[in-house]
């Protein structure tokens, strides 16, 4: 009975500590990062990183879309899926219709600055809840994979570039 009792109490302050502590440090990582996200909302849709301006063509460079859907498959399909549909990261449908192409090349490049001080990355992130991995990718890796993304908002959302007219 006393070892029982003794299991018990041990069990539950390692439960109270466990959820305890999340709670407390997500509702103050919370009530951090909303303040500068309604001060820096406006300024630079482009996102932060070295991608000040994306020259997307009048249309999909087939052979740039597909060295991109190479590196998703590779790097990417593991968290995010091609739909609207959040895997562990946000699904990729409609992104070009909701994100500039500079703000989607400097999240791919410039992750964990992006996950710092970008209001809008994150917001992604307090909603996914999982810090998205810097993949080490070239522009030019990026570039790819954008190219990819218009390609599958044309195919699945019938729309690209919405965030750019």
């Amino acid at each position: 009975m006393k070892k029982s009792l003794l299991w018990s109490a041990g069990i539950l302050g390692i439960l109270l500590t466990a959820c305890g502590g999340g709670t407390e440090q997500s509702a103050t990582s919370t009530e951090t990062s909303s303040a500068p996200a309604t001060e820096a909302a406006a300024p630079d849709p482009k996102g932060i990183g070295e991608i000040k301006s994306v020259d997307l063509g009048t249309g999909i460079d087939a052979s740039l879309a597909d060295a991109g859907k190479a590196i998703v498959d590779m790097k990417c399909t593991a968290c995010h899926q091609l739909n609207d549909k959040r895997l562990v990261g946000p699904g990729f449908q409609g992104v070009t219709n909701r994100r500039r192409p500079e703000w989607i090349m400097n999240m791919i490049t410039n992750v964990d600055v992006m996950l710092e001080q970008d209001p809008t990355a994150q917001k992604l992130l307090e909603e996914c809840l999982t810090r998205m991995p810097n993949q080490n990718l070239s522009q030019a890796d990026a570039r790819g994979i954008l190219e990819f993304m218009r390609r599958n908002d044309e195919e699945k959302a019938g729309e690209r570039d919405a965030a750019v007219k």
